[in-house]
């Protein structure tokens, strides 16, 4: 299966909701509206064989309008097709739809990302911290907080390449 037969397949039912279109590194990635990304996996697992839901994870880009964002990577056993599609969300609002009525593997992962993000996928059967306390109050995976102490001398740039 083509990349091209992929695109040419979703875009009479999802060209609005399709924003990018990516080939880089020999995968497909589409870049979709968060509404319609269900929708569109649902539509590659039913009709395009894409049964593995390979990983779902978070990510955060402070500098973009919808900085948090959710990948999902799928793969289609049959043709051995990989595909990753991605899907971004406000801070201010957080949501998109859980996929576990779809893939049950979806489950551990949501609350992950949930967990680390704070993407709140709606419909999850049990969506609650999985690694960290639950009164913790922040996200630790956005990137909020400087990774260095700005005030640390012992350490010369020069040496890091900066």
């Amino acid at each position: 299966m083509e990349n091209a037969t992929i695109i040419d397949f979703l875009i009479p039912d999802f060209s609005e909701k399709i924003l990018l279109v990516d080939e880089s590194a020999d995968i497909l990635t589409l870049i979709v509206d968060s509404s319609a990304a269900k929708n569109i996996i649902r539509t590659l697992k039913e009709q395009l064989n894409f049964f593995f839901l390979t990983d779902l994870c978070g990510i955060h880009y402070p500098e973009q309008e919808k900085e948090l964002g959710v990948i999902y990577h799928l793969h289609n056993l049959l043709d051995n097709k990989r595909i990753r599609i991605k899907a971004f969300v406000t801070k201010e609002n957080p949501q998109v739809e859980s996929l576990t009525d779809i893939f049950s593997g979806a489950n551990w992962m949501e609350r992950e990302t949930y967990d680390f993000y704070g993407i709140e996928f709606t419909g999850h059967p049990n969506l609650k911290r999985i690694l960290n306390v639950d009164y913790m109050d922040y996200f630790p995976m956005r990137k909020e907080y400087p990774l260095e102490d700005a005030t640390r001398t012992d350490k010369d740039d020069k040496f890091f390449g900066r």
